[in-house]
């Protein structure tokens, strides 16, 4: 019998890379190249290569688990299971009120997931105690961008025009190893006579293969960013009638930027003012030119400002809003752009609305059909919540995230998270977190689901079930039907993907991310749609695209290319954004005098939750290290391979040394995929950006110790 070819895409990063999946008799799943899909041309990395093997028995969770009287988690039915989570929430709200029940969740969610968590949060818990991990990643660049354009969509353009700019300064990404497959655009962008500039305190892979690497202190991307717009002041490259014509806000921000002279910034920065220059000219001469930013400078206690200071310098030099040119940022994970948009953010409702508009909220009510006063307001951001548990949350609902490895201040959230009355976890894997939980629910993963995702381009991309679940394994929607169902809400929550996504259009029609023209079947037959998609026309017909009602939508095609006409703002024009440098939260100082900055390595995901479960994943990465300078380890006494302990104000991390004359010599680095001793973010600072909120993993104070072996 021949196997059947679903074409679907990889459930990792937000590139979200086509691949076609195909059965064996043997029970597991060929993962091929998919050569017509746009996003990857075929191309695949390792671990994309290799995701089919956490569907393999023995990885993946295959049982519900609760903990017994002995304190050790024991198989269970899901009855059982369901039943206690039910209990347990409705016993906590009776006791402590709505907002004592906390909900987590992760940019790993399909669309439909995302937004069916923040319904259940708001309308069955009553809670507005709900974020989720995309808080960690994406969200001071969204904060900027609809400061400045008044939408946040990661790229305003699809991947396709980076090859075609003049010029692309990349800051904060090493997308070699963080997205492989998107390296091409960049070498082909070089070979049509653009430059590609890097802005990174290491020399990563993607930084070799850059035309120019500049190697900032960690921290001082603001002043690197002003001492460049003040260079294109200085040296009158600003588009005048660009300005003039587009943007609001201009004298402001270009006194500000005046503030930053190139000799300051050299000494806040560490990079030379004729490097400043030939970044300013590389980035000024061609017709078109892009600025692309990644958790580098958005990681920050000034992220915010960072990105926003980038914004200003597309904006002044009329980069942004005209063809191969603009300010984009390079979303992290799988769905992480569709999870801020569709409601589990403590913020928003879907369509990217705003929890706290009368308008929004009487829209949404409306679809969900309860009153909008129902609803409850915004409530605390992803660190903040987790901080509050134990004490103001008492209970906890997460699904697909695995916050004792990837928090800030890890140590203390763990502490946290074990101070929990209760703690429910869903998740394919038994993750640290999971570990901890009173129960764990196993559930569908990627390859035998279907959902919608949305990639750092804004397309919107079907996800297609290509295999059967193991026995006994049910979808996260179908626990939250059964969860509504225990606590009184009976009708509302369905556990039909393509149900929940046509209710998703209803709720997203009119809002910034409008999702209301696209449907599944578009999604097959165009191989995504971009978002805003609106349904606007009324026409007869029936079928898969009528809106309930009877409406059929127009055929919009979708929005590839953001603000060619005008930006998202009330009138029209882009702002400028008034910012200043100031200093990291955690300067070095005699106690702690190094910085550390965290990233990723290639052979791993995020909290490695799955990836540490792949033999040859973990042959190409088997654990955790500490890059350092030559002449830093020297002054340490370490040699190649040694132990060494990282500490700083939170705690001790302990991993081995790796030299390279590749970083800083006041800068070390350590990859944050690994739980235990050699946990970096045991060690990072959750300093939260004012604005997004966002804490501050990419710098902070530390010492070096030597330890015996």
């Amino acid at each position: 019998m021949q196997s059947t070819v679903t074409p679907t895409h990889c459930p990792y990063c937000a590139l979200q890379c086509g691949m076609n999946l195909t059965p064996a008799p043997d029970g597991t799943v060929e993962v091929s190249e998919r050569a017509d899909f746009p996003v990857n041309r075929g191309a695949l990395c390792g671990k994309g290569r290799t995701a089919a093997a956490v569907l393999a028995p023995g990885v993946r969770l295959t049982s519900p688990l609760v903990r017994d009287e002995d304190g050790t988690l024991v198989p269970a039915s899901w009855d059982e299971a369901l039943d206690r989570i039910a209990a347990s929430l409705d016993r906590t709200r009776a006791e402590y009120g709505p907002d004592a029940l906390g909900v987590f969740g992760g940019g790993g969610l399909t669309n439909e997931k995302a937004y069916t968590l923040g319904k259940f949060a708001r309308v069955v818990l009553g809670t507005s105690q709900i974020d989720y991990n995309g808080r960690f990643c994406m969200s001071s660049a969204a904060a900027a961008g609809i400061k400045a354009f008044g939408l946040d969509r990661g790229l305003p353009f699809p991947l396709e025009d980076i090859p075609k700019s003049g010029c692309v300064i990349l800051v904060g990404s090493n997308l070699a190893e963080t997205m492989p497959p998107s390296l091409r655009f960049f070498t082909e962008l070089r070979e049509n006579g653009g430059t590609l500039v890097v802005i990174d305190p290491r020399r990563t892979k993607t930084a070799e293969q850059a035309d120019l690497h500049l190697a900032p202190r960690p921290g001082t991307d603001l002043a690197l960013a002003l001492g460049l717009l003040h260079l294109v002041i200085a040296e009158g490259r600003v588009d005048e009638e660009y300005v003039r014509e587009r943007t609001a806000g201009w004298e402001d921000a270009r006194a500000a930027a005046m503030a930053h002279w190139p000799e300051y910034v050299e000494r806040i920065t560490g990079v030379s003012v004729p490097q400043l220059r030939e970044t300013v000219r590389m980035f000024c001469e061609p017709e078109s030119a892009m600025v692309l930013t990644a958790r580098g400078p958005e990681q920050q206690s000034k992220g915010t400002d960072t990105v926003g200071a980038w914004i200003n310098l597309c904006l002044a030099t009329g980069r942004a809003g005209r063809p191969l040119s603009g300010y984009g940022c390079l979303t992290g994970q799988g769905n992480g752009q569709g999870g801020r948009e569709h409601g589990q953010k403590a913020d928003q409702l879907p369509g990217y609305r705003k929890l706290d508009d009368p308008a929004a909220r009487a829209h949404v009510a409306e679809v969900w059909g309860v009153d909008p006063d129902s609803l409850p307001g915004p409530g605390r951001s992803a660190y903040e919540l987790l901080d509050a548990l134990g004490t103001d949350i008492r209970s906890l609902l997460l699904m697909a995230s695995n916050p004792v490895v990837s928090a800030p201040r890890a140590a203390h959230i763990e502490e946290r998270i074990r101070s929990l009355d209760f703690l429910a976890v869903c998740d394919v894997v038994l993750s640290e977190t999971a570990a901890l939980a009173d129960v764990v629910l196993p559930v569908t993963q990627w390859a035998e689901e279907t959902g919608t995702t949305t990639n750092l381009e804004g397309r919107v991309l079907l996800r297609r079930r290509a295999v059967t679940p193991p026995d006994g394994i049910r979808s996260d929607l179908e626990v939250l039907h059964e969860l509504a169902a225990r606590l009184g809400v009976e009708k509302g929550f369905p556990t039909d993907p393509q149900e929940v996504f046509e209710e998703l259009r209803r709720a997203s029609a009119g809002g910034a991310a409008d999702y209301s023209g696209i449907t599944y079947r578009r999604l097959v037959e165009e191989d995504g749609v971009f978002w805003p998609c609106p349904a606007a026309v009324e026409a007869d017909g029936a079928g898969e695209d009528a809106l309930p009602g009877g409406e059929v939508p127009a055929v919009h095609p979708g929005t590839p290319r953001l603000f060619l006409d005008r930006f998202a703002t009330p009138d029209g024009r882009a702002r400028f954004v008034p910012v200043s440098h100031r200093a990291i939260a955690e300067e070095p100082d005699e106690e702690y005098p190094v910085l550390l900055t965290t990233g990723r390595v290639v052979a791993q995901y995020q909290s490695g939750a799955q990836t540490r479960r792949v033999a040859e994943l973990n042959a190409a990465a088997p654990g955790p290290f500490v890059e350092l300078h030559p002449r830093l380890a020297a002054r340490l006494g370490a040699a190649e391979g040694d132990p060494v302990a990282v500490v700083s104000r939170r705690g001790r991390a302990v991993a081995p040394a790796r030299i390279t004359d590749a970083i800083r010599p006041d800068t070390v680095f350590m990859p944050f995929h690994w739980p235990g001793e050699g946990r970096a973010n045991t060690l990072t600072n959750p300093a939260l950006d004012p604005t997004s909120r966002m804490p501050e993993f990419k710098a902070c104070a530390v010492r070096l110790e030597t330890v015996e072996a």
